[in-house]
């Protein structure tokens, strides 16, 4: 597995593990299936943001091969 950090390493359809906004002081994980790519930089120090296919907005922490 990856960490979400690269964003060519992400890709739409993938499934990854993100950590949603509210969920960041705790550091839940949320699984879904990458719908956007919302990062527009190569790199991100906490992990490319994306919007899963569900809606849900978060940054990448593991992606799932």
């Amino acid at each position: 597995m990856k960490d979400g950090r690269n964003r060519a390493d992400v890709r739409p359809g993938a499934k990854v593990a993100i950590v949603l906004k509210a969920d960041q002081g705790t550091g839940r994980l949320t699984e879904g299936i990458v719908r956007d790519l919302l990062t527009n930089s190569v790199t991100h120090p906490h992990g490319i943001k994306v919007r899963l296919e569900t809606g849900e907005v978060g940054r990448v922490k593991l992606i799932h091969e």
